[in-house]
């Protein structure tokens, strides 16, 4: 049996995505090793999580962000001591800089709430729901130095119900990326992931 994929998850927050992959992992028999969460928020419930599961954690705050570069440099090294193999963003509210990018050239990968190139930025899944669209949805794209415009490697459409409050479709939203992310975790684990010479991803 092949050794599981090792990655290091980043997030900000409560970490629900954390934990859908923990879940899987421990249910669904996903191949990965969870080898070290950041938080970027010493209060983010997500290191809880990881904590409950035995993963080690490293905690930043504000003050490490004045300098990205080096907040990132910081992260590298924790994550390589771990032996991570892949980024996984799940939550996380800062951008990353070079740094981490040539740390982990097409290894970095980020969840974004809407159907990009459609609804970029922090706020994704409200301007989709002002937008008055139809159809928005769950990207996964690996992360690149302009702002959610990476490779992108899949995609979820989620139908925006008539009279739904932005509430409802937010849970709609995190229930599809709790069943994307494991699901292409699960593609990288077995080597069926290649972003190609056109700078786009390709699935095996």
């Amino acid at each position: 049996m092949a050794e599981p994929l090792k990655i290091g998850v980043l997030l900000s927050g409560g970490g629900t995505n954390l934990q859908a992959v923990i879940d899987a992992i421990a249910n669904d028999g996903l191949p990965v090793d969870i080898v070290h969460v950041v938080s970027s928020r010493p209060d983010a419930y997500g290191i809880e999580r990881a904590r409950t599961a035995g993963i080690p954690t490293t905690v930043l705050n504000r003050d490490v962000y004045a300098d990205p570069e080096a907040a990132d440099a910081r992260i590298v090294e924790a994550l390589r001591s771990a032996g991570a193999e892949y980024v996984v963003m799940a939550g996380y509210m800062r951008k990353v800089t070079p740094v981490m990018l040539k740390a982990f050239p097409d290894r970095v990968l980020n969840l974004h709430p809407a159907l990009l190139p459609s609804f970029k930025g922090a706020h994704a899944i409200a301007d989709a729901f002002d937008a008055g669209v139809k159809v928005t949805g769950v990207t996964v794209h690996f992360a690149n130095e302009d702002y959610d415009k990476g490779p992108i490697v899949a995609q979820r459409p989620v139908e925006v119900r008539e009279g739904w409050t932005l509430d409802e479709l937010e849970t709609a939203i995190h229930e599809v990326e709790h069943e994307l992310y494991p699901q292409v975790l699960r593609l990288l684990a077995e080597g069926r992931i290649v972003v190609g010479d056109d700078r786009k991803v390709h699935v095996g």
